[in-house]
């Protein structure tokens, strides 16, 4: 029987962004960043409220000036996930929007001015106990590593990196984590394998700008993939230009893929061909669609002939097999007496898919009650 490998996790510190924990063994955390403008209160909100929705952990806004900040103070109240605020260069935006209760902020210490503003900053994070993300970023290095350097290097984003770590060190703060990104697959891992080994706070995965939805997520699939099957990494965001749910969704796929953590259905469908006996692309997409408020665990089989299907059915929580005019169904790798007729396979499979994640989370909930 196939062992799983296991994978170590690097031991880091632990912080928290509102209630949730990152770091020190804490689950892998999912994060996405609002694309709307902060000033469009409605917008934003029911942005933030949709990619808590289909499992974002924390959120990210930009705060590009003081009616940004504003705008937050209506946000906050409307939304439950833990919120983090990108801020550059002016510290002000940052002490003014840790007296409204944002949970988080990303902002590198160097560009925010001289110590005594570096400082106002760090006293009130720590005075209202939100913690920090140092950015470092391959297309936003500091003018001296450039000439230094000549490109972005992984040795120069880590020099950067520690720059920033050591001001917080100096100021004696240590509630912070730290992103170290490039556009570049190889350059993004190798500098990331070096600042695990310099420092213990969490840090949090990216492949920065990775592209559009179809090349960003197989970029950031190899990327982070490298990554955290090595142990490293307590939170990540899937930067796409696209729709931000995108990111959450392929956040939540790529752990899954490495078996680190669970969340909703994990499809495993056939690449199709001639021997398909009902529309396997369709009935998947539609699925994937209809079924993404579906958070409970499970593994799905949709297969289109009876070639792999039996195998891939009979270790899925739910599977269909493909057969002439109707289709086998099995439950818990058993095959049921009850078949699908194919044009009917999308209805059929969704509503028990929908039994079965409520039945599960019913189960769970009697489990966790008898503890």
């Amino acid at each position: 029987m196939y062992n799983q490998a296991t994978i170590n996790r690097r031991k880091s510190t632990r912080i928290y962004v509102g209630q949730v924990p990152i770091g020190d063994g804490a689950p892998i955390t999912v994060q996405s960043m609002t694309n709307t403008p902060t000033i469009d209160v409605t917008a934003t909100v029911n942005q933030i409220n949709a990619l808590e929705r289909i499992g974002a952990d924390i959120v990210r806004f930009a705060v590009p000036n003081m009616e940004a900040v504003e705008a937050f103070k209506i946000i906050k109240p409307r939304v439950n996930v833990p919120l983090i605020a990108d801020i550059h260069f002016d510290y002000r935006l940052a002490l003014q929007i840790a007296k409204y209760g944002v949970d988080g902020i990303r902002i590198n210490p160097g560009n925010i001015g001289n110590e005594s503003r570096i400082r106002s900053v760090i006293d009130c994070a720590r005075d209202k106990n939100i913690p920090i993300r140092i950015g470092i970023n391959g297309g936003s290095l500091e003018r001296d590593l450039q000439v230094k350097y000549g490109k972005p290097t992984p040795e120069a984003l880590l020099e950067s990196a520690m720059r920033h770590v050591d001001i917080l060190d100096r100021l004696n703060f240590d509630q912070f984590k730290v992103s170290i990104k490039a556009s570049d697959v190889f350059m993004t891992v190798q500098s990331y394998r070096l600042l695990a080994s310099r420092i213990d706070q969490p840090l949090h995965l990216g492949i920065t700008e990775a592209g559009g939805i179809r090349s960003g997520s197989v970029k950031s699939a190899i990327g982070l993939g490298l990554l955290l099957s090595e142990g490293i990494g307590d939170t990540l965001r899937i930067s796409l230009a696209a729709d931000p749910m995108e990111e959450v969704k392929v956040g939540f796929d790529i752990l899954k893929s490495l078996h680190i953590r669970a969340r909703g259905i994990n499809f495993i469908a056939c690449p199709t061909c001639a021997r398909q006996e009902f529309d396997v692309i369709g009935t998947l997409n539609t699925l994937e669609h209809r079924l993404d408020d579906i958070i409970t665990p499970m593994d799905v089989s949709i297969i289109g002939c009876i070639v792999n299907g039996p195998g891939e059915a009979v270790v899925s929580t739910l599977g269909v097999t493909g057969g002439h005019n109707k289709s086998s169904f099995y439950e818990d790798g058993i095959r049921q007496k009850e078949r699908f007729d194919n044009e009917d396979i999308i209805k059929k499979l969704e509503a028990k898919i929908r039994a079965k994640a409520s039945m599960l989370d019913e189960a769970n909930r009697i489990s966790i009650s008898l503890l």
